[in-house]
C-alpha cells in the first residue's frame, strides 16, 4: 500500500482523543516504508497540528480544506457561498425546528445563540482571541466568516440518524450532509465535496490510484472513502452503517485496531 488515509476520532485516536504510543510507532513504520499518510477527518485543520511529523497531510472539515499540518497552511479549499449557506440554515430550521446554526471557517467557529453545541478541547494556546465566537445572529455569522468550510447544525434532543435523514431529504444535492456521530450533530459541506472527493483529487495530483490506498473509519462520513479506497477497515467500534458497509473490519480504536493493521502490512 502507497497510501495510508485514516479518520482521526474513533479510528486513529483513542477515546479522549488520545494517540497511543503503538499507533504512533505504527505511523512511523509505515513512512519509513515509503507509504504517505493522510489524516482524512470531519475536523478542522488546527486539529492536525499535532501529527505534524507523522502525517503527511491533511483532509480537513470532511473534504472542504486539504491542509499541511507540517507548515501549518491550507494547501487547497473547497468552501461554501454565502447565499447557499444562509439557504441551506433557512431550510434546516424549517426542517428541524429547534436547531442552531455554525460556521466553521478552518480556523474560527462562529457561532449563533441558538447554536449550544461547544466542543471542549478547540482551543489553541497560540490563538490570541477565542477560537469558538457567539455572535447575534447567523447573518452576523455570515458576515464575520471569511471562509465557510461548512457549517454545523446542532439539536439538544434529537437523534443524529433521524436528524440526518431529514436534512438530506430537505436539502436535496444543493450541499452534502453528514455526521461524525457527535450527539444531534450535523456537518454541511459544499455540493460535491466529502472526504473521497477532496482525497481522490488530491491522489491523482500526486500519482496515487485507489487501488494504492488503504483507508480505515468509524463513522457515516467515512463511508466515501471507505467506498473508494482499494482497501479499506471499518474500526471495531464503527456505526452500524459503516460495518454493514465495509466487509473488512479491524479491532476498535481502543485496541488501537490501525495500528494492528499496519503492523502486518509493513513490519
Amino acid at each position: 500500500m502507497r497510501l495510508i488515509a485514516t479518520d482521526l476520532d474513533g479510528t486513529l485516536l483513542r477515546s479522549g482523543g488520545v494517540l497511543s504510543d503503538r499507533t504512533a510507532d505504527a505511523l512511523r513504520l509505515a513512512r519509513r516504508s515509503g507509504a504517505t499518510v493522510v489524516v482524512v477527518t470531519a475536523r478542522p485543520p488546527r486539529f492536525a497540528d499535532p501529527y505534524a511529523g507523522l502525517v503527511d497531510l491533511a483532509v480537513c472539515g470532511n473534504g472542504a480544506v486539504v491542509y499541511d499540518p507540517t507548515a501549518r497552511q491550507i494547501v487547497a479549499s473547497h468552501a461554501l457561498d454565502v447565499p447557499t449557506a444562509r439557504k441551506t440554515a433557512d431550510a434546516l430550521r424549517a426542517a428541524l425546528p429547534g436547531i442552531g446554526c455554525a460556521v466553521e471557517t478552518g480556523h474560527r467557529v462562529f457561532l449563533e445563540p441558538a447554536f449550544t453545541w461547544r466542543c471542549a478541547n478547540d482551543t489553541e494556546a497560540c490563538c490570541p482571541e477565542p477560537i469558538q465566537v457567539e455572535l447575534g445572529s447567523f447573518e452576523e455569522v455570515l458576515d464575520r466568516a471569511e471562509l465557510i468550510t461548512k457549517i454545523l447544525a446542532h439539536h439538544p434532543t434529537m437523534d443524529v440518524d433521524a436528524m440526518l435523514a431529514t436534512a438530506r431529504e430537505a436539502l436535496g444535492d444543493r450541499v452534502e450532509v453528514t455526521h461524525s456521530g457527535g450527539a444531534g450533530l450535523l456537518e454541511i459541506c459544499a455540493a460535491g465535496v466529502t472526504k473521497a472527493s477532496t482525497l481522490a483529487r488530491m491522489c491523482a495530483e500526486r500519482g496515487f490510484l485507489a487501488s494504492d490506498v488503504v483507508a480505515f473509519g468509524d463513522a457515516p462520513n467515512d463511508l466515501s472513502v471507505l467506498r473508494w479506497a482499494g482497501t479499506s477497515y471499518a474500526m471495531g467500534n464503527a456505526h452500524p452503517d459503516v460495518l454493514a458497509a465495509v466487509a473488512r473490519r479491524t479491532l476498535t480504536n481502543n485496541e488501537d485496531g490501525v495500528a494492528v493493521v499496519l503492523e502486518g502490512l509493513f513490519a
